[in-house]
């Protein structure tokens, strides 16, 4: 392996690589099997000898956008079938689909899971080995991947369970099991009827209300909405909690009525638009990010106007606001069926996973919360595969799964 090649594939694996230098590794690649597996192994060691290296480049914007970009086609990794001895997967642990361009994202993630910062907080290496702590220990796992369902809460306080594969029919709505759809339609009567819309952890849900805006809701959500919007006036919604997509039907038609969406602590007035309201429960802050169109963000002090691309960041206690510029797709992909995450710690993409997943999720070792990862995942992957990649990453020296809580030693 000559030096020209070794320095394609250290911009490969540190995120740098070029377009002309891709399509260079590439065609060398193709030139034989053996080339193939001396890349495969170069990542092997790679990622266990030069993490530093990848910690010290992981956070160039630069780099990431080159990949998501630029590339043509993403880098596999080449699989057992050659050498039975390497234990690289022989897939990326992120399963991409819906949108081609996700597909980029695989070539940033190809030896697994990527961690950064870690080395400047903690001696991975000099630490002590505990017997116990690098002991993987599944008692017994009913972890579930999380899916379509919900409960429709109708104006006289009856339920209806919503989930995959089910139909439901009744009045103005109608649902498949992985949505609801209001017909479109409006209403002279001053008295509004409202329904309610819960996502349980470990659930999802899509629903288009009668005005014909469409909302996304993530798990662990509730969303309070007419059955029926008032002519001319201002149509309302209310977020209780958790986080929603809206794709905001324009005022133009709806008699320029513009559109409302209401939290306790927020309202965020619209007017034809796309944006994206994190507002959990039991969390400090309230995030909402802006697609498309333009919003302002009212908490009774203040009024901040967002542009497309920008966040603001609402802090319950003190009220402030901030406004920050973001990446949309790391913000919203959670609606298109994956979650990416950029530069994010440990604590906070489990905290992510858990609500998918439905589990509880305890750090054995508190040093490990501060861990930093990039990735994206697909939401239909198995919650075991994403623990067994961390884990073989080396950051964590094992996980133990008892019913629905995970243990990260």
């Amino acid at each position: 392996m000559n030096a020209h090649i070794l320095k394609l594939i250290s911009a490969y694996t540190t995120n740098e690589i070029s377009e002309k230098q891709f399509n260079d590794l590439q065609q060398w690649l193709n030139e034989s099997v053996e080339n193939k597996q001396m890349f495969a192994d170069y990542l092997h060691f790679y990622k266990k000898s030069r993490r530093i290296g990848l910690a010290e480049n992981l956070d160039s914007d630069k780099a990431w956008n080159t990949i998501l970009v630029k590339l043509k086609e993403p880098l596999q990794p080449v699989a057992a079938a050659q050498n039975q001895d390497f234990k690289e997967p022989s897939k990326p642990i992120f399963a991409l689909r819906r949108k081609t361009w996700f597909k980029y994202a695989a070539a940033a993630v190809v030896v697994g899971i990527l961690a950064s910062g870690y080395f400047f907080r903690y001696n991975f290496f000099n630490r002590s080995i505990d017997d116990n702590a690098n002991t993987t220990i599944i008692v017994n796992n009913d972890i579930q991947t999380g899916t379509d369902k919900a409960t429709l809460t109708l104006s006289d306080g009856s339920e209806v369970a919503l989930e995959k594969g089910q139909k439901y029919v009744a009045n103005n709505l109608s649902s498949n099991g992985e949505e609801i759809i209001y017909e479109v339609t409006s209403t002279t009567k001053p008295e509004i009827v409202y329904n309610y819309l819960t996502i349980p952890r470990g659930g999802q849900f899509h629903i288009t209300l009668a005005d014909g805006t469409e909302v996304w809701l993530n798990s662990e959500s509730q969303l309070k909405y007419p059955v029926a919007f008032i002519d001319g006036d201002i149509r309302q919604v209310e977020l209780m909690y958790g986080e929603a997509y809206f794709d905001v039907s324009p005022s133009i038609n709806h008699n320029g009525a513009g559109f409302k969406v209401y939290h306790k602590m927020q309202e965020v007035q619209v007017l034809g638009t796309e944006f994206n309201i994190k507002a959990y429960k039991g969390e400090i802050n309230i995030y909402t990010t802006l697609v498309e169109g333009k919003v302002a963000i009212d908490n009774d002090i203040v009024v901040k106007n967002l542009k497309p691309s920008e966040q603001s960041i609402l802090n319950i206690g003190n009220k402030n606001i901030i406004i920050a510029s973001v990446d949309i797709y790391d913000e919203t992909s959670w609606k298109s069926g994956v979650f990416s995450f950029k530069n994010k710690p440990l604590k906070d993409i489990m905290k992510v996973l858990s609500r998918w997943y439905d589990t509880e999720v305890f750090f054995l070792n508190k040093d490990l919360e501060e861990v930093r990862f990039r990735g994206v995942l697909s939401k239909d992957q198995n919650l075991e595969d994403i623990l067994l990649t961390i884990k073989n990453t080396n950051f964590i020296n094992a996980y133990e799964i008892n019913n629905k809580k995970i243990i990260l030693k």
